[in-house]
């Protein structure tokens, strides 16, 4: 029988410094967060950022909570819930990290006699610091508790037509009405070596301006390449005037060089250079969670107006969007139609 995992990031269980220093742990010391070697991860992690970092973490969560909790896990609980009502394949939700965890979304699953997985990561692009720690953990989580189950996976999925379509329609939709001089594309950042780490070429990835837009075999894993082309896809489909629009990456932890340009400087500039109004969309989620609620829309506005700025618009992720649902249940759909091809 075969069923469906939807896997999501993950948030603590409350936005008390206790639950959110738990989560940060399990989080930051996942060797492809930050994949340093063991005893550097410990000594980054549990000596310093455990020790001064939760409790400014839990003031942003609490800023975010709702009063169901954790908007991330709320907003996916909506889209498996919508998912379930367009499937007859049975749908369980899961989280890389935090209680909510793969082991007992799969166990969910045995429960209910199914012994063939589509296992979907909640991300357009992939990423080692995302999608690849998913299905790692997975694999072992099956091969561990599971061995008569088998698991097929969703590839990213940011260059897909039909899902174009429908992020540039939740995007037209939330800037209907809005006045804006600046369209702002702000994914989630990753340290450069990552990119590098993910080139199968072991060649290609140079980060130079180029390589991203030159055909490569490397693209299927570089992050990069799939976030600057959601952006290029995305302003081809809502016919987006050059100069109106830009990419950038966001939430870079430490002092190693990140993705760049970086959003909060970006936002900063746009502001010095004169931007009134500008908009800012985050694709590299497809739930609003810390990032898109607290970062951007909090802390990039404050940036914003400080520099000048008049109109700043977040516009909200995919969530639970009727187009997003439809599209996820139609993947699902033709899946269950196939054959499963080996894990």
């Amino acid at each position: 029988m075969k069923g469906v995992l939807l896997v999501n990031l993950g948030s603590p269980d409350s936005p008390n410094p206790k639950d959110v220093k738990k989560y940060l742990g399990e989080f930051l010391m996942d060797e492809r967060v930050i994949d340093v070697p063991l005893w550097a991860r410990t000594l980054l992690v549990k000596g310093i950022i455990l020790n001064t970092r939760p409790k400014a973490s839990a003031e942003a969560y609490q800023k975010i909570w709702w009063e169901e909790g954790s908007p991330l896990i709320v907003l996916s609980e909506r889209l498996q819930n919508k998912i379930q009502k367009q499937t007859n394949l049975p749908i369980s939700l899961a989280m890389r990290y935090g209680s909510m965890t793969i082991k007992k979304g799969l166990q969910e699953l045995t429960e209910k006699g199914v012994d063939e997985v589509y296992l979907i990561p909640l991300y357009p692009q992939f990423a080692m610091a995302t999608t690849e720690t998913i299905l790692v953990l997975a694999e072992t989580i099956r091969k561990e508790h599971f061995p008569n189950m088998s698991i097929e996976s969703l590839p990213a999925f940011y260059n897909r037509e039909d899902y174009i379509n429908v992020l540039s329609d939740s995007i037209a939709k939330g800037l209907e009405d809005k006045e804006y001089e600046h369209l702002l594309f702000s994914y989630h950042g990753v340290p450069e070596r990552h990119i590098r780490k993910s080139d199968i070429t072991k060649s290609h990835c140079k980060i130079d301006g180029s390589c991203c837009k030159t055909e490569s075999p490397a693209h299927e894993f570089c992050y990069r390449h799939q976030c600057l082309e959601v952006t290029r896809l995305v302003a081809e489909k809502l016919q987006l005037k050059e100069g109106t629009y830009s990419t950038s990456f966001q939430s870079r932890l430490g002092f190693d060089p990140w993705l760049q340009p970086y959003t909060d400087r970006t936002i900063e500039r746009l502001g010095k250079k004169g931007i009134k109004t500008m908009a800012i969309a985050t694709p590299a989620f497809v739930s609003d969670c810390l990032e898109t609620l607290e970062e951007i829309a909090m802390e990039g506005e404050e940036i914003f107006h400080e520099m000048g700025g008049k109109e700043f618009t977040t516009l909200p992720c995919l969530n639970d969007d009727a187009e997003w649902v439809a599209l996820m249940a139609k993947w699902i759909n033709d899946w269950a139609v196939r054959e499963m091809s080996p894990a």
